[in-house]
């Protein structure tokens, strides 16, 4: 059975013509509405959260939107060499694999990755070097490709390390093989996790290439990641950045308390030590509270008048 379509557009409720940063925005809504954190059924918003983080993933990438926005509902027809780059060569365990680049018995199925059988279809997976699997007259050891894929990791997992439960079959092979991934404390973003042995087979008696998968970070709806640093927008309202006082803010070692001095201008950063994330050694990043001065959109009459007896005062 082969994947079914999902339409991201739709999952973020906003239209094929959204501004970048319509999709920003309704993303950090729904991610913060389904976050398994906040969810009383946690096993089913993390499928949700999912879903949303896929759909972001991708309309976020300007070259993911253009391929996606191309071909559409009608991709599994539209043919051989799609992306112009390295082979589509991934899939759920639906039928058959992308169309987007052949290779037969070289296309990888997988599970466990955190992403839909859809988007490991129609992104696909990625091979490097080596040999490509079909005929070759070369009598010497001619090694597999090494095959390169997407997972998926939490915040927590980031956090607290975890092992993960990767499933997969090459071809049209019956076989399904799994394979514990342990995902370090501390990963990163582009780090990749090398499956010794477990890429394209090897011909003439070669050996087999290597599988790496390549760390994608979840979205998440409040931080933003920059090396072992989590730099979080704090909203503060207008008068308590003029007049000073106290925020609370969510860190992932739970809530803490900022002093905001009086006068406080936007952009400002407040950096609280060791609560971003592990890096090697033991040691944290630090977490960065970025100071957004909200302007209310809409006022009553009153807090109108009061602020046109400031303005007398400026």
């Amino acid at each position: 059975m082969a994947a079914q379509f999902r339409d991201y557009y739709e999952t973020l409720g906003v239209p094929k013509s959204a501004s970048a940063d319509d999709i920003k925005s309704s993303f950090r809504k729904l991610a913060r509405k389904h976050h398994p954190d906040l969810a009383k059924d946690k096993k089913a918003a993390e499928e949700k959260f999912k879903e949303i983080n896929e759909a972001y993933e991708v309309l976020s990438d300007p070259e993911k939107r253009r391929k996606y926005d191309e071909y559409g509902a009608n991709w599994q027809h539209a043919g051989n060499g799609f992306g112009g780059g390295a082979s589509a060569q991934a899939g759920g365990f639906g039928a058959g694999g992308s169309p987007f680049g052949g290779g037969g018995g070289g296309d990888f199925h997988f599970g466990g990755t955190g992403y839909s059988d859809f988007f490991e279809q129609f992104f696909g997976t990625r091979r490097g070097r080596g040999y490509g699997g079909g005929v070759d007259f070369e009598e010497t050891p001619q090694r597999g490709r090494d095959v390169e894929a997407d997972i998926l990791v939490t915040l927590d997992e980031v956090l607290n390390g975890a092992t993960r439960q990767i499933s997969f079959r090459k071809g049209n092979s019956p076989d399904v093989q799994t394979y514990t991934v342990k995902i370090p404390k501390g990963v990163r973003e582009g780090q990749r996790i090398r499956l010794a042995g477990q890429g394209g087979s090897g011909g003439a008696r070669g050996e087999a290439g290597d599988l790496y998968l390549r760390v994608k970070l979840q979205q998440h709806p409040d931080y933003r990641f920059e090396g072992a640093d989590i730099h979080y927008e704090a909203e503060i309202p207008a008068w308590r950045a003029v007049l000073g006082g106290e925020l609370t803010i969510p860190t992932p070692d739970g809530r803490a308390k900022l002093k905001i001095p009086a006068g406080t201008q936007n952009g400002r950063k407040f950096r609280i030590p060791g609560r971003g994330l592990p890096e090697k050694g033991g040691t944290r990043g630090d977490f960065y509270a970025v100071a957004e001065i909200s302007i209310p959109e809409a006022i009553t009459p009153e807090q109108k008048e009061l602020w046109e007896k400031l303005s007398l005062l400026g």
